[in-house]
Formats: C-alpha cells, sequence, structure tokens
C-alpha cells in the first residue's frame, strides 16, 4: 500500500500539468525572430508548437509557401523551443536565417511556455483556442495535414 501511495503522490505534479479542453491558458509573452514582443491574447485562435527541429521544419515546410501574414490572418502564432539549442548556434546562424521567413517565430529560448503543454517533442502541437480557452488539442506529424488545418482555420 506504502508502494502505490508513494506511486500516486510522485505522478501528482504531472496530472496537476495536465491540460484540459475549457480551461484558460495562462498568459505569457515571447520575443520574435526580430526581438519583438507578442503576448498570448484572446484574439488568439491556434497556437502551433514546435519542441525540435523536426516539429520547426514541419511547420517551415507548412508555411514557406504561404504569403507574409498568412499566419495572423488566421489568429495563429507559432512557438518554437530553442531552448535545447546552444545559444552561440541560435544567435550566429539559427535566428538570423528565421528573420527571412514570412512568418512570425515566437522564440521560447528556456523552455518556459513549450514545456507547459503535453505533447510529442517531434510533432507539431496544435492547441485551438477560443477567448484564450483551450477548446481542442492536435498534434501534427505531416505538412499535408497541417496545411489542411491551417486551411479550415483561415478566415
Amino acid at each position: 500500500m506504502r508502494i502505490f501511495a508513494g506511486i500516486v503522490l510522485a505522478l501528482a505534479p504531472l496530472w496537476a500539468l495536465a491540460l484540459e479542453v475549457g480551461e484558460r491558458l495562462t498568459p505569457w509573452t515571447l520575443l520574435d525572430q526580430h526581438e519583438q514582443a507578442y503576448s498570448l491574447n484572446e484574439e488568439t485562435r491556434v497556437l502551433l508548437i514546435a519542441r525540435s527541429m523536426d516539429g520547426a521544419r514541419l511547420v517551415e515546410a507548412t508555411l514557406k509557401t504561404r504569403p507574409q501574414g498568412y499566419l495572423e490572418a488566421c489568429r495563429a502564432v507559432f512557438v518554437a523551443d530553442i531552448s535545447r539549442m546552444p545559444s552561440l548556434v541560435a544567435r550566429l546562424f539559427a535566428i538570423p536565417a528565421m528573420r527571412d521567413y514570412p512568418y512570425r517565430v515566437l522564440l521560447d529560448r528556456d523552455a518556459r511556455v513549450a514545456s507547459r503543454y503535453p505533447g510529442d517533442p517531434a510533432k507539431v502541437l496544435w492547441l485551438d483556442l477560443e477567448q484564450g480557452r483551450l477548446r481542442a488539442m492536435r498534434e501534427f506529424a505531416d505538412a499535408g495535414t497541417l496545411v489542411e488545418a491551417l486551411e479550415q482555420a483561415a478566415p
């Protein structure tokens, strides 16, 4: 019985981190690749999160042919967790390359935002929001289905 109680107590913090449908997301602010601040707000309808290079490449493949302002028109934002990237590599190579992207990339340099949301690091997490509350969560592993989902979200 003690072992069971110990396991339950050890896993309790993980249950507390679970994001539930209908729950309001805690506000946060991140800088993008141009050092411009963005704060999560009630106007945001879609939050895309990439925790790995695979996820970031998937978003890049999805958005590279879209016009500038496409994500904003969909009321979507993209968060890239770059916390595992060496800061020198990020500063000298990755972030300057991102400045050429036709979309905004919010940079989670310390994994303080992306870590709030569950999901497979190899996939792109899609949080469907309404007035700051979670409506649904999905994960994408290929650009085709992500493009379809964005097309459906477009006004």
